[in-house]
């Protein structure tokens, strides 16, 4: 059965569709089946990966009940697909409002396909609202992107909490499988002092993998590629590579 991971901050320019694609393409290219899912109405992921943001994708899957596997998209990465998400998502956020159980459109509609991948991939908005919170409903963890600035911790805080609310009453099962800091420009103290912060209060939750400010990380998406793809020698994709294996590890245990 495939493990599914969610993406979530509800800060933006964390990194977090950044991370999703490129942490995908590395498990992939490690031999493993990859769903990435673009559950953010902008549809970054989708076009970071070269998917169309124009025919059906995760909108048509929640609310209207269509097959994920019918929705899905290959990739230029081999064992990688995609389910594109789209401005009409935005739309969800009110349609599901009034549902009855309507945390749960998101794990209904991955749950058949959860045997034919390794890993399932979920990128959220930069909100806290349904959509997220069907994303931490449909998890079997939660990855938390945090960029090295000033109001990190704030941020991280909020989140946590969220997460145990989900915890609490429609997730029971839910686990975080760590925090990334992303965006680390260590010639800044404030990022120095960000990440020490953070790992005195974490520990072992924090990954050991940094990701560093990288032009060509922030160069790729426009190419419709993940970064290995595009300059797989890079500091941003072997930093990613890295954080393949940790995951990895992670999981297994």
């Amino acid at each position: 059965m495939g493990t599914i991971i969610v993406f979530a901050n509800q800060k933006g320019g964390v990194g977090k569709t950044t991370t999703t694609v490129n942490l995908g393409a590395y498990l992939a290219e490690a031999g493993r089946r990859v769903l990435l899912v673009d559950f953010d109405p902008q549809g970054n992921l989708s076009s970071a990966v070269g998917a169309s943001t124009d025919q059906p994708g995760i909108y048509e899957a929640i609310t209207s009940g269509r097959s994920v596997q019918e929705l899905t998209q290959t990739t230029s990465v081999e064992r990688l697909s995609v389910v594109s998400s789209g401005i009409n998502l935005t739309g969800a956020n009110v349609e599901l409002v009034d549902q009855p159980d309507r945390e749960q459109f998101l794990k209904r509609s991955l749950e058949p396909v959860r045997d034919d991948y390794d890993f399932i991939l979920i990128d959220c908005p930069p909100s806290l609202g349904i959509l997220t919170l069907n994303g931490l409903v449909a998890a079997d963890s939660v990855l938390i992107p945090l960029q090295c600035e000033y109001f990190a911790m704030e941020g991280l805080t909020q989140l946590l909490q969220s997460v145990k609310r989900v915890q609490a009453s429609l997730n029971r099962d839910l686990g975080i499988l760590g925090i990334l800091f992303t965006m680390y420009d260590s010639r800044t103290r404030l990022a120095q002092d960000v990440v020490q912060e953070v790992i005195g209060y974490f520990g072992k939750r924090v990954f050991r993998t940094i990701i560093p400010r990288n032009v060509r990380l922030s160069e790729a998406p426009s190419h419709g590629i993940p970064v290995h793809q595009y300059d797989p020698d890079c500091v941003g994709a072997r930093s990613y590579q890295k954080l393949s294996e940790e995951v990895l590890d992670r999981v297994k245990a």
